[in-house]
């Protein structure tokens, strides 16, 4: 297992819509929210998922990042400002140290281009499935279907596949 399991706002935000936060903890220990991700899931607006995650991290079952967000050179070019922290702090913990979970192709390929390991929502949702936490993964891609909330095709295919539900 990874020391350090960073989160970035996606995930968050398809975990909350099909009731996933609460796999987390028994996946991972404790997962980290930087502080930029935590403003662009929790804007007050009553975003998607705003109050599961709120819950979530009442629960303990997310931790808010409180320490200095370390520096990476060189800069991480087109990502956002919660996947650049993400990618900051893992890149601080050092090689195979770190874990980010995100969705973001960009993101996804930045990670991978600086040997920090990813999974994204599709992956969580086949994991939790793999060890017991939920019954059936279909149903949960099928609620994240009718949300706003998007994976690719292939993606859901090839984790059905995995946990044998195609």
């Amino acid at each position: 297992m990874a020391r350090i399991v960073l989160t970035d706002a996606s995930p968050l935000i398809g975990l909350a819509l099909v009731d996933g936060l609460a796999w987390l903890p028994p996946l991972f220990g404790t997962v980290w929210v930087p502080p930029t991700v935590q403003q662009e899931v929790l804007p007050g607006l009553g975003a998607p998922g705003e109050a599961a995650i709120t819950a979530a991290l009442r629960r303990k079952q997310l931790r808010p990042w409180r320490k200095a967000i370390p520096a990476a050179a060189p800069a991480l070019p087109d990502l956002d400002a919660g996947e650049t922290e993400c990618l900051h702090i893992a890149l601080a913990a050092g090689p195979g140290q770190a874990l980010v979970l995100m969705d973001e192709r960009a993101g996804r390929a930045v990670a991978a281009e600086r040997g920090v390991r990813v999974a994204g929502t599709a992956a969580l949702i086949g994991l939790a499935k793999k060890r017991g936490l939920i019954d059936a993964a279909k149903p949960r891609f099928a609620q994240l279907h009718g949300s706003d909330f998007r994976i690719s095709a292939a993606v859901i295919r090839q984790v059905l596949q995995d946990v044998g539900e195609a």
